[in-house]
């Protein structure tokens, strides 16, 4: 027998004395009027909409008023008085019933517990539901799984349904690379332990991301869940997370909440700047471009301003604007004025990403290790410069804090 206690209020005592029982009997017996469902978005932090959302239990005590016990408490009770599958289908088939009214292209996830999911309570609705598009099954992470076999081989005939199935709090508990290797999740939810404050800790930013590289081995999505703060969400756009949830994109409410329109905004502006942030394109120098038979000033259809005595980096270009040279101004102070004729050592698209540029600047000789890189358009044509002290730069502010 459990001995686990609520700290007060009226749902006081063991999950399995007289008064949990009374609730969960309660619960059970009436739940049209013993708990509701609130949904959250999950969004799409590139395109700034909704993509699902979170169906989220709200109880209310046996004296009418809603309960102060959370909802894990609730579920806690009922398993530990071997309940605990009846009140989850409850769930789940008012779920089932809702994915109709869904917008379109949205999910519906519903938390589900592991060990419950075989029990015939829980698993018999899901099969028999037909086609189980566009639910997803939320495994939550409370207790230990010790064999995975029976929920592996429910998993595949849920799968061959139609649902999906992701993987809660992973990061935590009792959750794993082990465990998500064997479930193999298309979701992974990380936890919120590992979101808040990701922007001021690098260690948080590197567990997310192994786990973001980990998922993407499987085929799986990373969710980052409990987002609070811009500073978290513009940390987990840098990294590439497609989906969040959390205070800042939504509260829970009736269906369907939509996201804020000013927030969809400033999502795809922040997803923009977070994606040509890891491109060169962003830190393009417009230089003068020197025709072939103009050696020492500008040609005449070159782009930019005029070239000084010195002092201004040039790129040659031959007949068709791809690059040739680089006129590159004297820098020592016993140097006579004017440029120095450089061989263009590093040539990249503007689609290259900083941190493959950097890769490649270091690799370079010694003596020309420090010269600006080349950035061709999509014909190779001469599109600008990058100086190494940039790329240097934009790497200092894509590390995490």
């Amino acid at each position: 027998m459990t001995t686990t206690v609520v700290p007060s209020g009226l749902l006081d005592g063991p999950y399995d004395g007289p008064a949990w029982r009374a609730a969960v009997d309660a619960a059970l017996a009436d739940p049209g009027r013993r708990l509701h469902l609130v949904f959250q978005p999950v969004v799409d932090v590139r395109r700034g909409v909704v993509a699902g959302y979170e169906a989220l239990t709200r109880f209310v005590d046996p004296d009418g008023a809603r309960s102060a016990a959370t909802p894990d408490r609730w579920f806690a009770a009922a398993d530990a008085q071997g309940r605990g599958a009846a009140l989850e289908a409850v769930v789940v088939h008012r779920c089932l019933h809702l994915r109709p009214t869904l917008p379109p292209n949205c999910f519906l996830t519903v938390n589900v517990s592991p060990h419950l999911l075989t029990e015939p309570e829980l698993a018999d609705p899901l099969l028999a539901a037909g086609d189980l598009s566009p639910l997803v099954l939320e495994l939550t992470e409370h207790r230990a799984v010790p064999d995975l076999r029976p929920l592996v081989a429910l998993r595949d005939r849920l799968q061959d349904r139609g649902a999906l199935i992701a993987l809660d709090d992973a990061g935590s508990g009792y959750s794993g690379l082990q465990q998500v290797a064997r479930v193999r999740p298309q979701l992974i939810k990380l936890d919120r332990a590992l979101v808040a404050g990701a922007d001021r800790d690098e260690v948080k930013i590197a567990l997310a991301q192994l786990l973001g590289e980990f998922g993407g081995r499987i085929d799986a999505w990373l969710l980052a869940e409990g987002v609070e703060t811009w500073g978290e969400m513009d940390a987990f756009l840098r990294l590439g997370v497609p989906l969040a949830q959390g205070w800042l994109l939504g509260r829970p409410g009736p269906p369907w909440v939509a996201l804020d329109p000013a927030t969809g905004e400033r999502l795809r502006r922040s997803a923009a700047r977070a994606a040509l942030a890891e491109h060169v394109a962003s830190l393009v120098e417009q230089v003068p471009l020197v025709g072939p038979d103009d050696p020492a000033g500008a040609h005449p259809a070159a782009r930019g301003p005029a070239p000084a005595a010195d002092g201004v980096v040039r790129v040659r270009v031959d007949g068709r604007g791809r690059p040739v040279a680089l006129l590159l101004p004297h820098r020592r102070s016993g140097d006579a004025p004017g440029h120095r004729l450089a061989a263009v050592s590093l040539r990249v698209p503007a689609s290259a990403g900083v941190v493959e540029v950097a890769q490649r600047l270091v690799a370079r000789e010694e003596d020309v290790r420090f010269d600006p890189v080349v950035v061709v358009d999509d014909l190779g044509r001469a599109a600008g410069v990058v100086r190494v002290e940039r790329v240097l730069q934009r790497l200092a502010e894509l590390a995490p804090r």
